[in-house]
């Protein structure tokens, strides 16, 4: 039980350290009873106890052992005052001293364990009997102070132990204070929203009940009146106040179908479920349902009237800048004429939204009465309902066909109202970009008449179409203007552009890309991530309930890049280095060839040969086979595909004037074609050739173009042929090449590059021309159609074949035939010996062709040379090359049969090198000559046959083979007779 008691007095002592501390930071004044020992120890060591054992006060008194007991009431009374105040003041004086722990705790610790014992204990006798034989007043006053100390050490016990208890019961009190608090938190929650929930549902039903009321009010009221109106018109009309009460209530009824009749036209254009449906149960009360529904026919199309009209009006006012009101007073078409450029699209768009505004209100409108009409159409049993149903019947099909009968009423005042304001302008001189957008608009409010009431729209169409005729003839006379000032100022440079490149890269030709009705028009075609469903609704659909189909969208203006154009023509500078290393590259060239030309039987180097660089460019019969195949075009071209791509944008939009656009669309092609032949094809030269170089097709072709196109007059050629000034106007002047375009040098094989990139780029044309066949076809007209496709048979399917006019002018200058000419006449034909070296002008021959193989090497440097030019090039050069041989040939005066040989030779020596420059198989004429040749060893019986079956050659070229071949053995007759038969060959010639 003592150690009991001193470890519950150690923790007490630690718990209660912050406020037991301070009690002994002061010591306890001396007694100020001067009193012996005995005296202190009753006082002191009983109030120890007391703290230990709590007990009352007095038996501590009672219970001591002095000697000399304290027995004078006089004595008792101070001791008692001392006991019961002096120990208190004093331990207030020790709490207000400050404590350290360790003392403490120390000061706790000395306190004896007989302390702890039970109340039976005599602290006072225990105390007196430790006092030694011979008192000392200072050991006696410093043990009182001990005892002081452990009295103020131990005196906290019982205030702690008490806290502790009231400690522990508050934390009780509070947790069931929490409990009982969250329990009321929610129950008073529930019940809270309990109460708004059934207050709000109050709100709701009293406001119900209220409109029920007043609705069974004004039902009653009616009937009333109806029950009034008729008593006092039959029964009472004679009675004076009769008569005025039946004039009331009719002002009454009348008064009640004004305001009603105001009420049916709001919903003209902002039609309300509820609004509408009130309106037309008084309208049933009342049993005028189809006055109703005139009269709401009647307001739509006034509704109509008037918002077209304020529209313009306010544009009107707002551009002129002023208040003047005569712009109020006009008719609307002359209102329609005072909308400037700048407003006309803005004002164009709010007067199409609004027109959709009343157009979907009186869809709308339509979409209440099926639904009303689908509740009512269950029949009743009773004959009263059904005499009711009936009547219900017939104003249900008179509603219905009313309203189907008002689509195209309203929908042909619309088309009127927008064909006004569409012919107001003259917008010929729109920009392209501003007039495209006005087709869209107008062709977007088309697909809406066609969804409202199934219309085509034949009032806006045909509008919209004078319009557009009239915009694109002045367009398209500018764009012919400016066609032809880009061509006169074209250089013909090489445009480069990427390997890959196509014209749907252009901006032009996206719409073609896009999936959309015909009816819509490209701007509004945006990319979209809509799903099929979506795409499939109606305008109506998707603009039930918020929205507006002709809201001008942002995105769609925004400009998108185009990445066509490449640095120089090739991908890479690296590329095209690399081209020309293994151009120039002859490692796998055989020894042998890289020798110059070695005679195969006697090994001799002849003076003028055809060098190895020569032979080595036999593996280019293309010159660019490793270049990337960029299509080759110029500014020019790329200008007329995207004109094409604008042309084709606009009769995507309109049908109607597809054959319109289609026809000047062929004009630029027309004219781009006439351009190029004009500059780098046209020559006298090409009758007396007999190459046969101008199909009849092209030339045709030309010749229709330059009649129906080309304003001769403005050059002065046949002035006052070909028509009035009306008919000129839609002829452009010829167009004349640029001077900075050289034609005549021959370093350049004589604008080779430039006539390469005209050709070449006139061929691109029409190949995306045909590429665009398919499209065209769709959009073109039934009764048009033989138009489009003889354009492509007869125009398209030429431009090839200027490949050959053109490029014959560069063969024919490139090498010189007639040197070749002069060196064959100073030929000895009538040798004896059969001779087994071939003539020098072989040689001269072979020479040329390989500088001209040079030259065309240097010029692909620049411009890529296709393969179908190159083999032009070469096929027209060694035609040229033949026919100068057999003209040779046709001017010898004297010729033996050793000479005939020595012929041969020559020419399968330049057969034999010329196939070694060139991959063009098989070599062209080469049966000319070789034909020609031969023809010297025929009879006479031979060489008659042999003047019918060959007329490709000339007249002098078949005489000669009669002088010199046969006239040393025929006679004269029959010498005149092969050459009658000459003339009668030439005869239908001339």
């Amino acid at each position: 039980m003592t150690a009991v008691r001193r470890n519950k007095l150690q923790s007490s002592t630690k718990l209660g350290d912050r406020f037991l501390l301070p009690l002994f930071s002061h010591s306890t004044p001396p007694l100020s009873l001067s009193s012996p020992l005995v005296l202190y120890l009753i006082f002191i060591l009983p109030s120890l106890h007391f703290v230990l054992h709590p007990c009352p006060i007095l038996k501590l008194l009672c219970t001591s052992c002095s000697p000399n007991p304290i027995s004078s009431p006089l004595l008792f009374i101070p001791l008692a005052s001392f006991l019961f105040f002096s120990p208190c003041e004093e331990l207030r004086e020790l709490r207000e001293q400050p404590i350290d722990p360790q003392a403490e705790q120390e000061i706790i610790d000395s306190i004896e364990e007989i302390y702890f014992s039970n109340d039976s204990f005599d602290m006072v006798q225990h105390e007196l009997e430790k006092l030694p034989p011979e008192l000392n007043l200072q050991e006696l006053e410093e043990y009182r102070d001990k005892l002081k100390r452990q009295q103020a050490a131990v005196s906290e016990l019982e205030r702690v132990t008490a806290l502790q208890t009231n400690l522990q019961l508050a934390a009780v009190i509070c947790t069931n204070a929490r409990r009982q608090l969250s329990v009321s938190k929610e129950g008073f929650t529930e019940a809270s929203l309990g109460l708004l929930a059934n207050q709000r549902r109050r709100q709701l039903l009293t406001g119900l009940l209220k409109s029920l009321r007043t609705i069974k009010t004004l039902v009653k009221f009616v009937n009333l009146l109806y029950f009034l109106h008729t008593l006092t018109a039959l029964t009472f009309k004679h009675y004076s106040c009769i008569s005025e009460l039946n004039s009331k209530l009719q002002d009454t009824l009348e008064q009640i179908e004004e305001q009603l009749d105001v009420a049916l036209s709001k919903t003209c254009k902002h039609f309300d479920v509820s609004h509408y449906t009130k309106v037309q149960l008084a309208y049933t009360l009342l049993g005028k349902t189809q006055t109703a529904m005139d009269q709401l026919h009647m307001h739509f199309t006034q509704a109509i009237h008037n918002t077209v009209f304020q529209v313009v009006l306010g544009y009107v006012e707002l551009c002129a800048g002023n208040a003047d009101t005569k712009f109020q007073k006009m008719q609307y078409k002359d209102l329609c004429t005072h909308i400037t450029l700048d407003s006309y699209i803005p004002c164009l768009t709010d007067l199409c939204k609004a027109l959709w505004e009343v157009m979907l209100s009186y869809h709308r409108t339509m979409q209440w009465h099926e639904a009303h009409d689908k509740k009512e159409t269950t029949p009743t049993p009773d004959d009263a309902a059904a005499t009711e149903s009936d009547e219900s019947v017939v104003d249900r099909s008179y509603v219905k066909k009313k309203l189907e009968h008002g689509l195209t009423r309203i929908w042909q005042d619309v088309q009127l109202k927008v064909k006004a304001y569409i012919l107001g302008t003259d917008m010929s001189n729109f920009k392209y970009d501003d007039f495209i957008v006005v087709l869209d608009v107008i062709s977007r409010l088309m697909q809406v008449g066609e969804e409202f009431c199934g219309s085509k729209s034949e009032v806006l169409q045909e509008s919209i179409k004078r319009q557009s005729v009239n915009y694109f003839k002045n367009y398209h006379r500018a764009r012919l203007e400016e066609l032809r000032m880009f061509l006169e100022n074209e250089t013909w440079e090489l445009c480069p552009v990427k390997s890959n490149f196509n014209i749907a890269q252009l901006h032009e030709f996206k719409f073609m890309g896009q999936c959309r009705s015909p009816s819509v028009s490209p701007s509004r075609q945006a990319v979209s991530s809509t799903s099929p469903a979506q795409e499939e609704q109606s305008l109506f659909q998707q603009y039930l309930q918020e929205g507006n189909p002709f809201e001008m969208h942002a995105e769609n203006k925004e400009e998108e890049t185009e990445d066509v154009l490449a640095s120089n023509g090739y991908e890479s500078d690296e590329l095209e280095k690399s081209v020309y290393q293994d151009y120039d590259s002859d490692s796998d060239v055989p020894e042998e060839l890289k020798q110059d030309y070695v005679d195969e039987q006697t090994g001799d180097v002849p003076l003028k040969s055809v060098s190895r660089e020569t032979i080595r460019s036999k593996k280019k019969s293309d010159y660019n086979l490793n270049k990337t195949n960029a299509p080759i075009l110029t500014n020019t071209t790329l200008n007329v595909i995207r004109l094409v791509g604008k042309y084709m944008q606009m009769m995507n939009i309109l049908k109607p004037i597809a054959f319109d656009v289609i026809h000047c669309v062929s004009q630029l092609f027309d004219y781009y074609l006439y351009a190029v032949y004009t500059f780098f094809g046209r020559n006298d030269m090409y009758e007396s050739s007999g190459l046969g170089l101008i199909s009849s097709r092209l030339r045709t072709t030309l010749n229709r173009i330059q009649e129906s196109l080309i304003d001769m007059e403005a050059v002065g050629e046949n002035a006052g042929v070909h028509g009035t000034a009306e008919d000129r106007k839609e002829k452009v002047p010829s167009p004349h090449l640029s001077q900075l375009v050289v034609l005549t040098n021959s370093g350049t094989l004589y604008g080779l590059a430039q006539r390469v990139v005209a050709t070449e780029s006139l061929v691109f044309l029409a190949e995306q021309f045909e590429s665009l066949q398919s499209h065209l076809d769709t959009m073109m007209p039934a009764a048009k159609k033989p138009f489009l496709q003889q354009f492509y048979s007869q125009t398209v399917s030429t431009a090839s074949e200027l490949r050959k006019p053109i490029y014959w002018i560069v063969a024919a200058k490139a090498i010189d035939y007639e040197q070749m000419l002069l060196m064959m006449a100073g030929v000895k034909w009538d040798i004896r010996d059969i001779m087994s070296q071939h003539n020098v002008y072989v040689d001269v021959l072979l020479k040329e062709f390989e500088q001209f193989n040079k030259r065309l090497g240097d010029v692909s440097r620049h411009v890529r040379i296709p393969l179908p030019v190159s083999n032009v090039l070469w096929e027209h050069c060694i035609r040229l090359a033949n026919r100068t041989l057999v003209e040779g040939y046709a001017n010898v005066k004297k010729c033996s049969n050793e000479g005939r040989a020595l012929m041969q030779l020559d020419f399968q020596q330049f057969l034999m090198k010329l196939e070694k420059l060139t991959d063009l198989r098989p070599i062209p004429d080469k049966e000319f000559v070789e034909t020609y040749i031969k023809a010297y060893y025929l009879t006479e019986n031979d060489m008659e046959q042999f003047i019918k079956n060959h007329r490709e050659y000339s007249m002098k070229q078949l005489a000669n083979l009669v002088n010199v071949c046969l006239g040393s053995h025929i006679n004269k007759k029959a010498r005149q007779k092969l050459l009658a038969a000459i003339d009668d060959i030439d005869r239908p010639k001339r």
